[in-house]
């Protein structure tokens, strides 16, 4: 059997039976990752993003070759997750725009869009590092063109692209001194393969239900050891904490005040972290970098318009799960707490903050990032105690850590507080010496005593309650409500502060400022304050917390 062309349908039978071949894959490939480390889900994040990819290839009805790679890539951008699963959809869109115009496909035109994805993907990533993901998709594309230059059936094409991705992968040890210590091969690399594997299969109209065994050094990271390629770094070799996503939808308002470059923008996030890759098209950017301190580079993003699907992972303590490291968590022979406290918030400052008032665990999370069951229910085991109180701090949260809770192997209790202010007041209200329903009770009545207000900015035009609010304009929210809206932020800020303040019974007024915090704005709300409520005390703190300028608390 030969096959000279490439229709729409065929190239999609290719595209899902590769997805399906790298989810059933996904587990081994996490296993292998060592590079970088740990945001340490290679197989996992591929797999999430080469499904989105298939799933936008599902929707397509047109039998033209061209459309589906571009609903591949299309997915492949709005679902990619972590590094590898960034390179992998620039592989996909270089690979789409090269044969967007191409209703069929012949072995030139694949090579053609193989070379095209190589090209991408290089740009894409500030470092480009030998011996990943890259080195297999080049060596292969570079293999695809001189191949394409003599063959003419696709199966046969794609037989020796495969082969030549294998002996790529099986090469990625002498090119990286870590997987050469480890034993094992590159993780994205044997991702891109098992990807070409099943486009492979699907030609040849053959099935892979089973993993293969094509990689006999994976074996040596679980056969006599049972260790997994994390086992082999340490936990403090890791530079930058943080495992950072997100992306930014463009706002014209700020492209006018800082207009877009990203090789521009890729350079000044570079000086905030590694494993840097910034994609980007006409409606948005999208970014994956290692960063100590993850507020920076979202700082920069919010320059270009909105911050949405905000990801931050903490790598040190993802790896210690990973290897059991004495060092960084607790034994299960060291003896527990009597009380454990986790909270969530979202900020550096704000993890000083609550650490200072006692909280044992701080969960990155919040508006727009909220944590899930399973990472409440990590952060109770992290907390080491007989018995834990969980302050989720956003509405939102509440269920899951009530569920948390509910499966938690030690006494759990969810103090339900739905604002930062209120999980501040809380822990206030803490006592060491007596009982879990007790604290409940104490810690609840305290959060009553405070009244919490937070600044934003508007992301769309809209009406609520007679209150016209525009797209960019800045609104005060008092208790979840929005009471006053101004295209000033300081205005709105004032505003906000003489609704909150009730001078007669009011004593104290905390303005915590976010990520985005001008020194200038900051020094005059506080002499708005003095100036009005000469009895008020009132304390500034740094938070660093995206979306809200200021989180405001008066009791």
């Amino acid at each position: 059997m030969t096959l000279g062309k490439l229709d729409g349908k065929s190239l999609a039978g290719m595209v899902l039976q590769g997805a399906h071949h790298l989810k059933v894959n996904s587990q081994m490939i996490d296993a292998l990752n060592v590079f970088p480390v740990p945001d340490g889900d290679t197989g996992t994040n591929m797999n999430l993003s080469m499904s989105s990819g298939a799933e936008e290839v599902k929707k397509i009805d047109e039998n033209h070759a061209g459309v589906v790679a571009q609903g591949l890539a299309k997915g492949l951008l709005m679902g990619a997750r972590g590094n590898s699963g960034v390179i992998l959809s620039q592989l996909f869109r270089g690979f789409s725009k090269a044969l967007e115009q191409k209703e069929t496909l012949t072995v030139k035109d694949l090579a053609e869009g193989f070379n095209g994805g190589v090209e991408t993907a290089y740009k894409a990533v500030m470092k480009p590092v030998e011996g990943t993901i890259l080195t297999v998709a080049r060596e292969s594309a570079e293999a695809a063109e001189e191949i394409a230059k003599k063959e003419e059936d696709i199966i046969s094409f794609m037989e020796q692209v495969t082969e030549a991705a294998r002996q790529s992968l099986q090469r990625t040890p002498d090119l990286l001194p870590v997987l050469k210590e480890v034993g094992v091969v590159d993780s994205g690399g044997q991702g891109l393969l098992t990807i070409y594997e099943g486009f492979l299969a699907n030609l040849k109209g053959e099935d892979l239900a089973e993993p293969p065994s094509t990689i006999s050094m994976n074996e040596m990271v679980n056969a006599e050891h049972h260790k997994s390629a994390q086992d082999f770094m340490n936990t403090e070799d890791i530079e930058f904490g943080y495992c950072t996503e997100f992306m930014v939808k463009f706002e014209q308002n700020k492209l006018d005040k800082h207009p877009y470059d990203e090789e521009a923008f890729r350079e000044d996030l570079s000086n905030h972290g590694d494993s840097l890759l910034v994609v980007s098209d006409e409606e948005l950017i999208k970014v994956h970098i290692h960063a100590e301190y993850p507020g920076e580079a979202l700082n920069l993003g919010q320059r270009y318009g909105s911050l949405i699907n905000m990801k931050i992972e903490n790598m040190r303590e993802q790896h210690t799960s990973i290897v059991g490291d004495k060092k960084k968590s607790p034994s299960h022979s060291e003896e527990k707490a009597e009380f454990g406290i986790v909270t969530v918030a979202m900020g550096d400052g704000l993890k000083k903050l609550f650490e200072s008032l006692g909280a044992s665990v701080v969960l990155q999370g919040g508006q727009t990032m909220n944590p899930s069951t399973k990472d409440i229910s990590d952060a109770i085991e992290q907390a080491h105690a007989k018995r834990v109180l969980i302050l989720p701090n956003n509405k939102n949260i509440i269920m899951a850590a009530e569920q948390a809770a509910e499966l938690a192997e030690v006494d759990a209790e969810v103090i339900a507080s739905k604002t930062i202010p209120q999980g501040m007041s809380a822990l206030l209200g803490f006592n060491p010496e007596t009982d879990l329903e007790t604290n409940k009770q104490e810690m609840t009545a305290m959060m009553q005593e405070v009244k919490s207000g937070q600044v934003t900015y508007a992301v769309r035009d809209t009406t609520i309650e007679g209150m016209t609010i525009e797209k960019g304009h800045f609104m005060g929210i008092f208790e979840g409500d929005i009471i006053s809206t101004e295209k000033n932020q300081f205005e709105t800020a004032k505003e906000l502060l003489s609704q909150m303040i009730d001078e007669d019974e009011d004593e104290i007024v905390t303005i915590i400022y976010g990520e985005e915090a001008d020194s200038e704005e900051i020094e005059a709300l506080e002499r708005f304050l003095e100036e009005q409520f000469e009895d008020l005390e009132v304390e500034v703190h740094e938070g660093g917390q995206p979306i809200y300028s200021y989180l405001l608390a008066v009791e």
